[in-house]
């Protein structure tokens, strides 16, 4: 197989798995952004974390809210919790590398705020510790996963969303990853902007 082949193959398999991904997430991919919109309308915030390339998802995520994403609106209360490089290293030397997010959710979390936690496995130990806390705080969920959700599937509360790409590669649980970011940000600014309900 030659190098443009394999690039072929690569743009085909992310179509098809984007378009199994909007048959299987659409409807949730609305719970979640009316649950996210809800919160910041409500002065809440909105914490994101995850590790490697989630993190990277989680500083794009809090950045195209705080900032702004497409269209001209104020800043909208976003954190990742992936980019304070003080207290990620401190608690993970004091404590653990699996409290860094948990730690961060216990001190900034407030009932009625919303927990973006990513894990393209699903099993991410930090992940899933950030999780029972933000449960403890009164902070509801959205998991955006992959692989069948993992672990952290079983851990969502009723109330929380889950949002699992149908895919099994990496790469590709990462590009709908993206794209479902760029679906909630979208979303929270039409119902924010009233372009929408």
């Amino acid at each position: 197989m030659n190098i443009q082949q394999r690039i072929q193959n690569q743009f085909e398999d992310s179509v098809a798995t984007k378009q199994a991904a909007y048959a299987a997430m659409a409807h949730s991919i609305e719970l979640a952004i009316r649950l996210m919109a809800d919160s910041l309308r409500a002065d809440g915030k909105v914490m994101a974390c995850g590790n490697g390339g989630s993190a990277a998802d989680s500083q794009h995520f809090a950045a195209e809210l705080l900032n702004r994403f497409e269209k001209e609106r104020p800043p909208l209360a976003a954190i990742a919790l992936t980019t304070d490089t003080s207290t990620l290293t401190s608690i993970a030397n004091d404590y653990a590398y699996e409290q860094v997010f948990s730690k961060q959710v216990q001190a900034l979390g407030r009932a009625g705020d919303v927990l973006l936690a990513i894990s393209t496995s699903g099993n991410s130990p930090n992940v899933m510790a950030a999780i029972q806390v933000a449960h403890a705080c009164g902070v509801k969920v959205v998991a955006l996963t992959g692989k069948n959700g993992g672990k952290i599937a079983s851990m969502l509360l009723a109330e929380d969303v889950h949002l699992c790409v149908p895919a099994d590669r990496t790469a590709r649980i990462q590009e709908v990853h993206l794209l479902t970011i760029h679906c909630l940000c979208d979303g929270i600014d039409a119902l924010i902007l009233g372009e929408t309900t």
